[in-house]
């Protein structure tokens, strides 16, 4: 059988590192193709090679059955192979048509911009991707975000999909549906390259899957012959248990540590996005959030760590009320913060790690002493964070933008719990990394929660949620809607309280 894609002895090398040492991979017509590995273990290098935004230094790239050497991504646009990227190639400033007809060959000088929403509308009712198309992309949620790179690389119409974590933001039903739209795809003809870190969902959706690990190829496995266990295994090298957390310290909701009263607040548009919330953490509690993407999320995150103001309501931390819309006293309280953009609103990407950890505390008298900043009590501080979060990174003057998604997310991390928070507000802390990543990052919000810290984890991933929350609450269109025990949760009916049906309807 031809192949619709075949890389042979793919070799990518960048200054001290080799990206792809002699990757293999061989995609059939017709078919959903997993590809699996750790963070760094050469996905998006082979990715970005398929797609032209690389060349290799090796190997050869097959394009149903011919030999091709695309010198930039419209050349394999041209060869119908489309992607959507973990990290999203939009243009903040413009709205989702815009976005979606950007860099087309045929685009007229003044675009018809009901023609565009109307075809835009027509793939979002189609695929479940709800989506305004005038909105402007710095006014979306990541989640969103998404949304407009999987329907910019479907209006195009791309033959050979390249699709990066895309139900992400999904409920289990919605992603149920999405599985349901790439069997149809594939059957029409389409080929699907599927990267993903939920094993569940591999194995539910692909036909074959190809594992990479420190940049080789590990093997390729028949999905129907293997598991997610040894699939994990295969990634990491070692066993990784999938079950829910236990903790030897469990919360202590006799003491409140975070409390939210009929908190309202609005959005980037001046729409309302919260509406009226009330919640409570507790000492050590982790309080898990559900929802899909854009149902006020980020909105409750910000508020919380002082980064937008609500319009009503209180927030108290640890008894005492903190004025809204004030990052530094919402620090100074006692509040940290992961947000769903960790490069961009959680980190400074191009600035070194010692300088990203040293972002919360540079005005302390150890760090700036008259107002100077002290470079070796800074790097002192980062080479131990460094160790103590087993980052790995060349150096602590590494740009963090340089390292792979799991060793951003430790910095990160690091620099929020070393400040000895009362309360922590995650959001989304695992999307994108490997599952070895995953379970460093959900080791430490355990650690944190053991160590009294309560935790509000706010994320669109129902497994995750249900295996670390004491309780969980489900947030629909800015309002908590159900409040339930973690321990024996019904996951249909958080599922389907997710995509808004009423829970009397779901009991």
């Amino acid at each position: 059988m031809q192949s619709a894609v075949r890389m042979t002895g793919i070799v990518k090398r960048f200054p001290g590192v080799v990206a792809n040492d002699g990757v293999d991979l061989d995609v059939r017509p017709g078919e959903v193709h997993a590809l699996l590995g750790e963070n760094g273990a050469g996905k998006s290098t082979l990715s970005n090679i398929l797609t032209g935004l690389y060349r290799p230094d090796e190997g050869k790239v097959e394009v149903n059955g011919q030999v091709v050497n695309f010198a930039s991504p419209k050349d394999a646009l041209h060869a119908g192979i489309g992607m959507v990227h973990q990290h999203f190639r939009l243009v903040e400033t413009f709205t989702v048509a815009e976005n979606v007809v950007l860099g087309e060959d045929d685009a007229p000088f003044l675009m018809n911009q009901q023609a565009v929403a109307a075809r835009v509308k027509e793939i979002s009712d189609r695929y479940g991707l709800a989506v305004d198309p005038s909105a402007r992309i710095w006014q979306l949620s990541v989640g969103e975000q998404q949304r407009v790179e999987i329907i910019k690389t479907l209006y195009r119409g791309a033959r050979i999909l390249i699709l990066d974590e895309p139900t992400a933001v999904l409920t289990p039903n919605e992603a149920d549906v999405l599985f349901a739209t790439l069997r149809a795809m594939v059957a029409e003809g389409r080929t699907v390259i599927f990267i993903s870190h939920k094993l569940d969902e591999v194995m539910k959706v692909s036909d074959r899957v190809t594992v990479l690990r420190g940049g080789r190829t590990v093997g390729t496995v028949d999905t129907a012959n293997t598991s997610t266990r040894e699939l994990a295994s295969l990634m990491v090298g070692r066993s990784v248990e999938f079950s829910r957390v236990t903790r030897v310290n469990r919360a202590d909701n006799s003491t409140t540590v975070l409390e939210l009263t009929d908190v309202t607040a609005n959005d980037d548009r001046g729409r309302v996005a919260v509406q009226s919330v009330s919640l409570t953490v507790g000492r050590g509690e982790i309080v898990g959030v559900a929802g899909v993407a854009g149902n006020g999320q980020r909105e409750l995150a910000e508020v919380i760590a002082g980064m937008r103001g609500c319009s009503s309501g209180t927030i108290s931390v640890a008894g005492r009320t903190v004025q809204s819309g004030r990052a530094r006293v919402a620090i100074d309280s006692g509040v940290a913060h992961i947000p769903e953009d960790r490069l961009h609103t959680g980190l400074a990407s191009s600035h070194s790690v010692e300088d990203n950890m040293a972002l919360k505390n540079y005005r302390s008298r150890e760090m700036s002493p008259f107002r100077m900043l002290r470079r070796k009590a800074i790097r002192e501080q980062a080479t131990g964070l460094v160790d103590r979060y087993d980052v790995k990174t060349p150096n602590t003057s590494t740009p963090v933008r340089l390292l792979s998604g799991g060793n951003v997310q430790k910095v990160l991390l690091a620099r929020e719990f070393s400040a000895m928070p009362k309360v922590l507000v995650a959001a989304s802390p695992t999307r994108g990394l490997d599952v070895g990543a995953i379970e460093t990052v959900r080791d430490r919000l355990v650690e944190a929660a053991e160590g009294g810290v309560g935790i509000l984890l706010i994320s669109e991933d129902l497994d995750e949620i249900m295996s670390l929350a004491d309780r969980i609450l489900v947030i629909y269109e800015g309002r908590i809607v159900d409040d339930l025990s973690a321990v024996g949760a019904d996951r249909q009916r958080i599922g389907l309280t997710m995509g808004g049906v009423a829970q009397e309807t779901v009991r």
